[in-house]
């Protein structure tokens, strides 16, 4: 089949790719000419993990191609995909429309016989009327359908994600553009992923509805956490005790700095104005909301405390700085709270992450960015692990001993355990953990 995808960000590239990898003809479509010219340089904008490589298959294999100009792509397409931003709208919070609405003016101009119009981005309920209305105004005589399509990918995992999906969710009331999803969709029969069919109010639902689940989980497991710090519980162990519950599930019961990203702040938000706005207020997300912003700046106050009460002067190194480990996104990551924070109480920081230091360079001032792990500790009168890399997981702690001025560490992810750390003679905090108590 022949897909346009309108928006080469996170969720175009990576879904783009991977249903050219099924097999299919795609067409990215990005109004940035500089990120196109990237592109078909096999430059890609953003760090995922096998990305790369699986562009550079299906460029050559001639399934996968970017192009500024979507006329020629959208005339002959079977699906178009709206993979456009939709980022909190300054203001109010609500969900910015703007980038939606605009593929859809121009998409109208262009389609031409039955075409399937799939809104890919993350949109509030009732987005796909507003889509359907803008075509009909512009083409009267236009023959198609818009579908809500969400996609459910976690950075670091998305081509996984995309391939081995837990479920399809399809909105739409046409047979006929249920016929068209379930074609590109095809590949994923042989791992009998279930394809959900609904109506399209109730898709745009379902994508908001998961992710403030998924927020309230973590956001759950990181308020248990400070109780068990209170009584002297192991939170790692209350974690486990509660997730082989079937019922409950051990995902996102990993307690941290909170939750950040492209999706669960915005989200989360989103879905409050959403509710706030039907007059149906959702008070557990809303208080999810107010705690995980807290949560960040805890963060800082929990180092320094470590710290003795007082970071003046005092040289932390920050290992870790994207939301999470695989990812270069900085949006919303505890980092950047916790970094603020320990600055105005006087601290200065050295950082190392693996992918993110260049977009952290944007949001960040007066960092020391390093080469890597060893260069970051070096002189360190502290050591705050904020992001789960793998590389920070066996770090050579006798070579961190020498290079650190006093052997400190902060452990915001519970990557190592207390005893392990103190029979290495570290004065070591975690998350959870106060098994002092």
């Amino acid at each position: 089949m022949r897909v346009a995808m309108i928006g080469t960000g996170y969720v175009g590239l990576v879904s783009g790719t991977c249903f050219a990898d099924f097999g299919h003809i795609v067409t990215c479509i990005d109004k940035d000419a500089a990120k196109i010219d990237a592109l078909n340089k096999g430059e890609i904008p953003i760090y995922e993990p096998g990305l790369q490589e699986l562009v550079a298959k299906n460029v050559s294999e001639e399934r996968l191609f970017f192009s500024t100009d979507a006329e020629e792509a959208v005339k002959g397409a079977d699906a178009v995909f709206i993979a456009v931003g939709t980022p909190t709208r300054r203001g109010d919070g609500h969900a910015d429309l703007t980038y939606v609405y605009a593929a859809a003016e121009e998409i109208a101009t262009l389609i031409d016989g039955f075409t399937v119009v799939v809104t890919k981005s993350t949109v509030p309920v009732g987005t796909g009327d507003e889509v359907e209305a803008i075509i009909r105004k512009t083409r009267p005589d236009a023959d198609f359908a818009v579908v809500s399509n969400p996609e459910f990918l976690r950075e670091g995992a998305a081509i996984e994600d995309f391939k081995r999906p837990d479920r399809v969710v399809v909105g739409t009331d046409s047979a006929k553009a249920v016929d068209v999803m379930r074609e590109l969709y095809r590949p994923l029969y042989l791992n009998e992923t279930p394809i959900l069919v609904t109506k399209r109010r109730t898709s745009e639902l379902i994508k908001y509805a998961a992710n403030a689940f998924l927020a309230v989980k973590i956001t759950f497991i990181n308020e248990i956490a400070d109780l068990c710090e209170k009584v002297g519980g192991n939170v790692q162990e209350v974690s486990r005790g509660i997730g082989l519950d079937n019922r409950i599930g051990s995902k996102f019961l990993h307690a941290g700095p909170g939750y950040g990203g492209s999706c669960f702040p915005k989200d989360t938000l989103a879905l409050s104005k959403i509710a706030a706005d039907a007059e149906s207020g959702l008070k557990i997300v809303d208080s999810v909301i107010e705690v995980n912003a807290a949560r960040k700046k805890k963060m800082a106050d929990k180092v320094i405390d470590f710290m003795g009460g007082d970071v003046d002067g005092k040289t932390i190194a920050l290992l870790g700085l994207a939301f999470k480990p695989n990812t270069d996104d900085m949006r919303e990551a505890p980092s950047i709270d916790i970094v603020q924070k320990l600055q105005a109480a006087g601290a200065k920081i050295r950082a190392f992450d693996p992918a993110s230091m260049e977009e952290a360079g944007k949001l960040m001032q007066d960092v020391m960015f390093c080469d890597g792990p060893y260069h970051a500790i070096e002189g360190a009168d502290a050591i705050v692990i904020v992001t789960e890399w793998d590389q920070f997981r066996a770090l050579d702690l006798e070579r961190v001993k020498s290079l650190v001025k006093t052997p400190k560490v902060a452990d915001l992810r519970n990557i190592y355990t207390p005893a392990y750390m103190a029979e290495a003679g570290f004065d070591y905090t975690s998350v959870g953990r106060n098994l002092n108590v």
